[in-house]
């Protein structure tokens, strides 16, 4: 990090430094299945516990076996939800926190922590199979930047809660794992078209067979009209966005290979304010643009005794312009090696490493500075878990990852997990974690205005945030035609990152000087009412408390709390009739948050769903039916959700 020698500045009042650099920040924080014929218990309540996931263990193993809060959204979910775009799916969560800030900006989180006063939420991992989506800019995910053809999904894995020992830092509070179908499920051509108030979109899908395999192409174009801001101004948050992506998987006997890919390119408004403030010049926001494009290839080789080492690496350029804020360009090339040695006697151990290579280059403005301009950042980690029958129905999992980072050298990331199989449809499981999310270049590089002398003077002393996580959970089936899950948690934090006035008070820097608690408990289940009516609940509660330590000055640090929603309930109904109709309902209740003040809301959505005949569906899809409101953020800048009203078209070719 360079030095830049000062002249003396002037005395600054706490509130216009801070107000001059959250304006700033808030720039940088802008995230901003085949058809079939209509079966309403497409899977019945065994089948649900009896789905297979990897997200977990790093293997497959059956939910209804997991040691951790896991809700699986599934293809079926995906189309009876009549959503367009990845956000509105995570929505069927009920484990996530899915806020709309803006037409295309979103804060999704789990457990809490849903961002700070300076920063969007960071402490949530996602993959796209198997490639992390991360941003070393800020530890979060720009959530505009992240789409697939809803119809090639074959689930979605949300796992609540900390998966640092398999996933690596910054899997705090919980990873989210999107799954696409295999190339050879994808066969033949497909069409999805929606129109609506909002706006439209457009995908395609063409599958066709090659030798020892299949492949696939698909594409999707999106377009969403301005909305107004939560006091009734217009405000420019439109959004426009177009991909293109392909697989193909072959193999035989014990090889398997896949590869996949997708380029794209989006523009979206930035929302309020429109122009803001810095010393000497005043600078207007523009539309902010991103493009990309990614390819991962995967080998897999079954050994005896189920065995099995797998390779898997990506390569993944993006690039963003933020007017006035900044253009960044990053490339990552990451590479992953996994061995699971199979089951021997009791144990059954997987182990891997991950090596992975960033070259980030950022072009600055007079609004802001990450400095060092060009950085190549280097991650690398090894990790190692075995899973322990202890009895036919005690299973004990330890494992343990080590990673090093460029900003925080060597994190240990362990984590122990017991599962009881209570009876055959009936478990209790205990965990207990530490995890990390080591700092970004928002955390450590960021100045402000882009050239000294300084409002904002980085955060050279930020440290990795660290939390210890302990959980305790059940999940069953009491009846064929129920099942519950329910988990209670409770984590510790230290060293969050705090925005701190500098003695001088001439300008402000980062610093870990808070600490925080989260205690919780989070509930779902599903009720088949009869054969062709299902019905799903979901409910969260959340207390946090966040302290400062000695030597602090963050007064607006604790009010992070304020940005989580104490409680969340939802409620769905699927309904077949007729032999070829369908009906859904969904209804979400959010509590209120404080900082920004919002007031609780409740959201009405629904779907019908007409089968005109074998591979043609018809849908008239309703939201917010109960009338609009803001999710997230200050009424004079966040945009209010409004009643909508799309029709959808999907025809299997």
């Amino acid at each position: 990090m360079p030095y830049f020698r000062r002249a003396p500045r002037p005395r600054r009042s706490a509130r216009t430094l801070r107000g001059a650099a959250l304006v700033s920040l808030g720039l940088l924080a802008l995230p901003a299945g085949a058809v079939s014929a209509i079966e309403m218990a497409d899977m019945s309540i065994e089948d649900l516990a009896n789905i297979e996931i990897t997200s977990v263990s790093k293997k497959p193993e059956r939910l209804a076996a997991a040691a951790a809060s896991v809700f699986v959204i599934s293809a079926d979910d995906i189309r009876h939800s009549g959503a367009a775009t990845l956000p509105e799916v995570l929505r069927l969560a009920p484990n996530l926190n899915v806020a709309a800030v803006s037409g295309s900006g979103v804060a999704i989180s789990a457990r809490g922590m849903n961002g700070s006063n300076n920063s969007a939420p960071n402490k949530l991992l996602v993959l796209i199979d198997g490639r992390s989506v991360y941003a070393p800019l800020f530890s979060g995910v720009f959530w505009d930047a992240q789409d697939v053809l809803l119809e090639d999904i074959e689930r979605i894995e949300v796992i609540s809660g900390p998966g640092g020992t398999l996933w690596g830092v910054n899997a705090v509070n919980g990873v989210i794992n999107i799954i696409t179908r295999a190339a050879s499920d994808t066969q033949g051509g497909l069409l999805a078209l929606g129109a609506g108030q909002r706006g439209g979109d457009a995908g395609f899908r063409q599958g066709g067979a090659m030798a020892d395999g299949h492949w696939r192409v698909s594409g999707k174009l999106l377009e969403r009209s301005a909305l107004a801001l939560g006091n009734g101004n217009p405000v420019s948050d439109g959004w426009r966005r177009a991909q293109l992506g392909m697989r193909a998987d072959w193999g035989s006997g014990a090889e398997r290979f896949s590869v996949n890919g997708a380029l794209y390119r989006a523009a979206l408004g930035q929302p309020a304010p429109g122009a803001i403030s810095v010393p000497g010049t005043t600078v207007q926001l523009g539309t902010i643009r991103n493009e990309g494009a990614n390819l991962t290839g995967s080998w897999t080789h079954a050994l005896d005794g189920g065995a099995s080492l797998s390779v898997q690496a990506y390569v993944d350029h993006s690039w963003r312009q933020v007017p006035p804020a900044f253009t960044e360009s990053l490339d990552i090339v990451d590479l992953q090696i996994q061995h699971a040695l199979g089951q021997r006697g009791a144990h059954q151990l997987v182990w891997g490493a991950n090596l992975r290579q960033g070259w980030d280059r950022v072009t600055s403005s007079e609004l802001v500075a990450f400095l060092p301009a060009r950085l190549n950042q280097h991650w690398s980690s090894l990790f190692v878990q075995d899973e322990v029958a202890l009895r036919e129905d005690l299973r004990l999992t330890a494992g343990v990852r080590f990673e090093r980072n460029d900003y925080t050298g060597l994190e240990v990331l362990p984590t122990l997990r017991l599962g009881w199989q209570l009876a055959p449809a009936h478990a209790v499981w205990a965990g207990l974690s530490r995890t990390v999310r080591a700092p970004s270049r928002l955390d450590v590089d960021a100045y402000i205005p882009g050239r000294p002398p300084y409002l904002l003077d980085g955060g050279r002393q930020v440290r990795s945030e660290v939390a210890t996580v302990t959980e305790l959970g059940y999940r069953g089936q009491p009846s064929s035609a129920l099942s519950v899950s329910a988990t209670l948690f409770h984590n510790e934090y230290r060293r969050l990152r705090t925005q701190e006035i500098d003695p001088s008070y001439t300008f402000l820097t980062f610093d870990s000087k808070m600490r925080g608690q989260s205690t919780g408990i989070e509930a779902w289940g599903n009720w088949q009412a009869s054969k062709n009516w299902r019905l799903s609940a979901g409910w969260t509660a959340l207390r946090e408390r966040f302290t400062l330590e000695p030597g602090s000055n963050d007064e607006a640090g604790p009010g992070a709390a304020g940005k989580d929603p104490a409680y969340t309930l939802q409620l769905r109904s699927s309904l077949s009739f007729g032999g070829d109709k369908e009906f859904d309902v969904a209804l979400r209740k959010v509590a209120a948050l404080q900082n920004p003040a919002v007031p609780a809301y409740s959201a009405l959505d629904a779907r019908l769903g007409w089968n005109v005949k074998p591979g043609l569906v018809l849908s008239l899809v309703g939201q917010n039916l109960n009338g609009g409101h803001t999710e997230y953020g200050a009424a004079e800048t966040s945009s209010e959700m409004p009643r909508a009203v799309a029709v959808r078209l999907v025809w299997q070719l």
